[in-house]
């Protein structure tokens, strides 16, 4: 069997280390929200569409109650006090407050007890539904099974819904498992959903509510048709993170890229906004039963691979108990990797043996995301085939989980149906043709490959005792992660970050709490 001889103390020592990092930033946070957080809440009882002049509906009404002081209150009591007095739903009294005729500020007080039991039977509604919408897919997994592993995971871009539609059914009549709609360029910074269906993005398409639903019914037609569940991928991440989660989880999105440090990283979005809302969509996700992907592989194209690796080990344990303390089990927690050393090295096969295999050992019950090679390929698709054929058996035989299918045409979101098929007949013959060989092959003890993995595992845990002692914002600061440096007080979305009033109430996260025991 092929399996690294590592050091458990050192391991237990990482998760207890990473464990207090995540600890100590959600007990700092605690007394924090953000308008993302209440525009979900306001989502959740209902409140969908736009305003005459284009404005999502949830973004108004919090937006009102910014203006008027109250939004430190949470949207939960004041629009339940509005249904309440105004015998309306949420729907109808966003509606009204974007035309003007309703000021929630001038409304009658109910009372706090009656507007808390407003609040939680709104809440109830809509965990309802949530659940609703994961049993389905527990029905449809047992219905129309997937037995192939790793799941063969590809990405479709075009920037309309209906051609990307096209493009994930082709796909997955190919032999995908997991089609990822790519989002279009720039709109995690927006502070927004986009509404409805869309047909023009740039790099990808909008993640929208609709998008979401035509995109899923296209899939279950394809899986029915198939005779194995095609799963769906989007991004709950930017500055609508928990937003998106919501959206997800409503229309059955089955797999979402959620990292807790991407972006403030690689997006510029504030620290304090990103890690107050990982933890809100998190619960969300744990809830919906969707797994996460984390987006550690995205360090191995900034720095060098065989340098860093041990950051991206240590912020898989970082991100990994972020995810745990939001309630999400092992089988939701998809970290991500990547096959990014120099293929021009010596032995840069083995080393990336040991790096996959150390990832897949460290947290062998989550469902690690594996993703192909990106950073050295250039203009040559052969080499470009070859080198992803090493991908494709390193994680084959490492026990991957999900496997993103490289590209001969790197690069390019909308390959060439011929090269698509390509890339993933390769994939597919790897995890047929060498399923077994991981359980036939041992590693020489003390060997090049155990060696690398202690040396990564070593540096990892240096790097944990280092940010745990100065703390994961001052580590931010520093420039630990991929040699990106972020303020605490800089980046985008500040201003949407505010202090919880003693009179706060969230009945969604009070619930998702309640239901995940937490």
């Amino acid at each position: 069997m092929l399996r690294l001889d590592l050091d458990t103390s050192k391991v237990d020592l990482c998760h207890a280390l990473a464990e207090s990092i995540a600890r100590k930033v959600n007990e700092e946070l605690s007394g924090r929200s953000t308008v993302t957080i209440e525009r979900t809440v306001a989502r959740l009882f209902g409140v969908e569409g736009v305003s005459p002049s284009g404005v999502p509906l949830a973004n108004v009404l919090v937006d009102h109650l910014v203006s008027l002081g109250k939004v430190e209150d949470g949207v939960a009591i004041h629009l339940a006090n509005a249904c309440a007095v105004l015998d309306l739903s949420p729907q109808d009294v966003a509606a009204k407050v974007a035309a003007k005729e309703v000021d929630l500020g001038s409304l009658p007080w109910r009372g706090a007890e009656e507007c808390r039991a407003k609040a939680k039977e709104l809440t109830c509604a809509a965990l309802a539904k949530i659940q609703a919408r994961r049993e389905e897919r527990e029905e449809l997994l047992e219905a129309y099974p997937v037995h192939g592993r790793p799941w063969l995971y590809v990405i479709v871009a075009t920037g309309d819904i209906y051609e990307d539609i096209a493009q994930a059914r082709m796909a997955a009549q190919q032999g995908a498992d997991v089609i990822a709609v790519i989002r279009s360029t720039g709109q995690s910074l927006l502070d927004y959903v986009p509404h409805g269906v869309t047909r023009e993005g740039y790099g990808g398409t909008y993640a929208t509510q609709d998008n979401f639903r035509l995109m899923r019914a296209a899939l279950d037609e394809e899986s029915k048709r198939l005779g194995r569940y095609v799963r769906l991928v989007n991004y709950s991440s930017g500055l609508c993170m928990p937003e998106i989660a919501a959206m997800g989880a409503l229309e059955r999105v089955d797999l979402m890229l959620n990292d807790a440090m991407y972006g403030i990283l690689f997006r510029d979005i504030n620290a304090e906004r990103t890690l107050i809302d990982q933890r809100f969509s998190r619960m969300i996700n744990a809830y919906a039963g969707i797994i996460i992907n984390t987006g550690e592989d995205n360090y191995l194209t900034t720095v060098d691979a065989l340098s860093s690796g041990h950051s991206v080990v240590a912020s898989q344990f970082i991100n990994y108990h972020f995810a745990h303390l939001s309630g999400l089990k092992d089988g939701q927690i998809g970290l991500g990797h990547a096959f990014e050393i120099d293929p021009n090295i010596e032995d840069s096969f083995l080393l990336e043996l040991a790096s996959a295999l150390l990832v897949r050992e460290l947290f062998p019950s989550c469902p690690v995301k594996f993703m192909p090679p990106t950073v050295h390929k250039t203009g040559d698709i052969f080499f470009a085939h070859a080198l992803d054929a090493s991908f494709n058996l390193v994680s084959v035989i490492t026990g991957q989980s999900i496997h993103l299918v490289g590209m001969l045409t790197e690069a390019v979101h909308t390959p060439l149906l011929q090269d698509r098929y390509a890339s993933i007949r390769a994939a597919a013959y790897a995890r047929t043709a060498a399923r077994h060989l991981g359980q036939d092959l041992s590693l020489e003890k003390g060997g090049k490959i155990e060696r690398r993995a202690g040396e990564v595992l070593d540096k990892a845990l240096s790097l944990l005792k280092d940010v745990e002692a100065k703390g994961l914002f001052r580590a931010l600061e520093e420039g630990v992660f991929a040699g990106i440096r972020r303020k605490r007080e800089g980046g985008k979305g500040l201003e949407g970050v505010f202090t919880k009033s003693p009179a706060y109430y969230n009945p969604v996260e009070e619930g998702l709490k309640r239901e995940l025991g937490i």
